[in-house]
């Protein structure tokens, strides 16, 4: 409000000063011709943006709103031209002949001066409601992309915890004590997660830490088959990664690589920074014979759904199986867009 009245009283001045100097018109004059336009009538013309801003016309027809803007235009006018004589005739009865004389320019020019009002006001009135929908349209895809993701992280745990207990419960008669270790473990990795569940975006030395908890637990199982190698570059370690990513890639890897061998297995981890991003790199080696068809199970698809969700594209995952190992390439950013 205070630009729409310094904007007014500037032009209102210039009007005056242009008046007086290039057409050699008395300030007395100058002012009361100019009062009308540049004072009188902004006063008035704010009352515009009240009936556009709270009467919705979108649904209404053409001719009813060019109607409603004629009847509203033709008593701001009446309205105006009152006021402006009252007040010339408080201030310079002498003006009045000139006033009555320009009386159909005057209301020529306060239909025009209300055409642009209304016009500007639209404009404005269009921008601040295209602004707010596509905020509001930002919350509701950020909602939706939270809930997606909140349901993709929590077929996770389920699934996990689901194998954990069927592990237990088998060594709970063969071996108790490897029971009783697995259950300490599987405790204290589900305190982990729950702890870092809210969190999308964590550092990769947390989630690696998360990750070495969840194999200590699958050690417990399949003791000296399972053998994780791990070969982190030093700056890795503070970049930011989507919270339980990895898991799903070691849980296949023990899956299809460790569950049906016969000899050790190695799960080589590494990663490495190249510029802007990060790679990671998970590779073990497994029987081809045991393994007839091996697709993407629920855990890479939760992956690259999860992936297209957080950074706009699925082609960050790149599987390659090389018939007697399988490597699983992740090239993330080195942060999590907000």
């Amino acid at each position: 409000m205070l630009y729409y009245g310094v904007f007014w009283l500037t032009i209102g001045l210039v009007n005056i000063v242009v008046q007086n100097l290039w057409f050699g018109t008395d300030l007395t004059t100058a002012f009361l011709s100019a009062f009308p336009f540049f004072a009188l009538y902004p006063i008035l013309g704010a009352s515009i943006w009240f009936i556009i801003k709270y009467n919705s016309l979108e649904e209404k027809d053409l001719y009813w709103v060019l109607l409603y803007h004629l009847i509203t235009g033709s008593l701001l006018n009446a309205i105006w031209l009152y006021l402006g004589f009252i007040f010339i005739k408080l201030v310079d009865e002498s003006y009045l002949q000139i006033l009555y004389d320009s009386l159909p320019n005057k209301i020529f020019s306060g239909y025009v001066m209300y055409t642009i009002y209304v016009m500007f006001f639209y404009t404005i009135n269009y921008y601040q409601s295209l602004k707010e929908k596509i905020q509001k349209e930002a919350e509701l895809k950020a909602l939706i992309r939270e809930a997606e993701l909140n349901a993709l992280k929590s077929q996770i745990n389920p699934h996990f915890l689901f194998n954990s207990l069927n592990s237990i419960a088998s060594l709970t008669l063969s071996a108790p004590e490897k029971a009783q270790e697995m259950v300490i473990n599987l405790s204290r990795f589900m305190r982990y997660s729950l702890q870092h569940d809210q969190d999308e975006a964590v550092s990769l030395a947390d989630e690696l830490e998360n990750i070495k908890l969840y194999l200590s637990i699958e050690k417990v199982r399949f003791g000296k088959k399972l053998n994780p190698v791990f070969d982190i570059e030093e700056g890795c370690h503070r970049c930011k990664i989507p919270n339980m990513i990895l898991q799903p890639l070691f849980e296949n890897a023990i899956k299809y690589g460790v569950y049906e061998a016969t000899s050790p297995v190695s799960i080589t981890t590494t990663c490495r920074i190249k510029e802007k991003h990060i790679l990671i790199c998970i590779e073990n080696d497994y029987d081809p014979e045991a393994i007839r068809n091996r697709g993407e199970g629920i855990g890479l698809q939760n992956i690259r759904q999860r992936l297209s969700l957080i950074y706009g594209s699925a082609d960050l995952l790149k599987l390659t199986d090389n018939k007697t190992s399988f490597k699983v390439e992740l090239l993330l950013p080195k942060t999590i867009p907000a």
